[in-house]
């Protein structure tokens, strides 16, 4: 059974995760009436399906644990970038901000020596190291880039498959 304070802190995180996957999903929206970022746009459709696994994760455990899982209101995200660089950065700040959500509910749990929630959050752990290196490398590409327009033309072509080589990596 689930104390009252780690099942707040679990319902805060659904809620990040819910968020996470509104933030992303409205970048591949903005991405996909950008000209000529078709993968780019698919990388962010991909992670906001992503985040919405997390957070489906998320509601099934507290349910089963005696819990009760709430699904939250949640606010616009912004909808416009001023360039797909400027989205990249907003992604990682972003992904680091859940990382640090995820420590905090860790603590929770360990306080109230809830030791299945704490064992349970070590997948999201090692999931969020994934993705703040995913999203450092390709801030970094983005930066190697600059304006160059053939540069974004290679790392349109080559993100999935750097998406893919990171979760394969991260699978191992």
């Amino acid at each position: 059974m689930l104390s009252k304070r780690v099942q707040e802190a679990l319902n805060e995180q659904i809620r990040i995760e819910a968020e996470s996957s509104q933030v992303y999903l409205a970048m591949a929206s903005w991405a996909e009436i950008q000209p000529g970022i078709d993968n780019v746009t698919s990388f962010f459709y991909q992670h906001s399906d992503e985040e919405r696994m997390h957070m489906l994760k998320l509601i099934h455990f507290v349910n089963e644990r005696g819990g009760f899982a709430t699904i939250p209101a949640l606010p616009q995200p912004p909808i416009t970038f001023p360039s797909i660089k400027h989205a990249f950065k907003e992604l990682l700040k972003h992904e680091i901000f859940v990382s640090e959500s995820i420590n905090k509910v860790i603590d929770i749990a360990l306080e109230e020596k809830d030791y299945a929630t704490h064992n349970f959050l070590q997948w999201y752990v090692a999931e969020q190291i994934e993705e703040e290196a995913l999203a450092r490398t390709m801030n970094d590409k983005l930066e190697l880039i600059g304006d160059d327009k053939g540069g974004m033309y290679l790392f349109d072509r080559d993100i999935l498959t750097i998406s893919m080589a990171a979760e394969a990596k991260h699978q191992k």
